[in-house]
């Protein structure tokens, strides 16, 4: 069972996906495995530097100068996004061989990324506006315009409700939120064994 999980920053995803770990599911963070390939996949450092020349020296990505790029050009950005969309889905399945009992692939990008076809079933965790700036000032450490910015950069709550199979609606403490994820994903998702 491969379960999709994704959601806009300061929903709770972080909280989800520990639920799904603590009852022994498999967890793919799709920006840690981005960042990582950045670090050690030449190919995919091979195919920033060839279309988006100077960006790459001596194997490292200049991150500052790739953004002044294709945050201006919405054409630019779709061509990043193919290149690195490719890469983390490619590693993506080489980490779902062979494929775990439970598993969740964690990634704001699901459906753009052709991550979604992946998965059996997926889930928004979605969360009031007001919980996500808290959240966000609070672990991130930027101030309420910051956070702001970061929401409003993404896709709204409304796009993740129409895409995806399930709702899970974080209006709760952490604690209480954990408790609500770790019976969602046992109930719906979790196949017990016949006695």
């Amino acid at each position: 069972m491969i379960i999709g999980i994704t959601g806009g920053t300061g929903c709770g995803k972080t909280t989800a996906l520990q639920a799904i770990a603590d009852l022994g599911g498999t967890v793919i963070d799709c920006d840690k495995v981005y960042h990582q390939l950045l670090s050690s996949d030449k190919n995919l450092l091979n195919a920033i530097e060839n279309h988006f020349p100077g960006t790459v020296t001596n194997g490292i990505l200049d991150r500052k100068k790739l953004a002044k790029i294709v945050f201006s050009d919405p054409e630019q950005l779709a061509i990043l996004n193919t290149i690195t969309h490719t890469a983390v889905r490619q590693k993506v399945l080489s980490l779902l061989t062979p494929c775990p009992a439970l598993a969740a692939i964690d990634a704001i990008e699901l459906f753009d990324g052709g991550l979604a076809v992946l998965c059996d079933a997926t889930v928004a965790i979605v969360a009031k506006e007001e919980d996500r700036l808290l959240r966000l000032t609070a672990r991130d450490g930027i101030s309420r315009e910051q956070a702001i910015l970061r929401i409003r950069a993404q896709k709204p709550e409304s796009y993740f409700r129409e895409k995806c199979d399930f709702i899970l609606e974080n209006f709760d403490s952490q604690e209480d939120f954990y408790k609500k994820c770790l019976v969602f994903f046992r109930d719906r998702f979790i196949i017990k064994e016949k006695q």
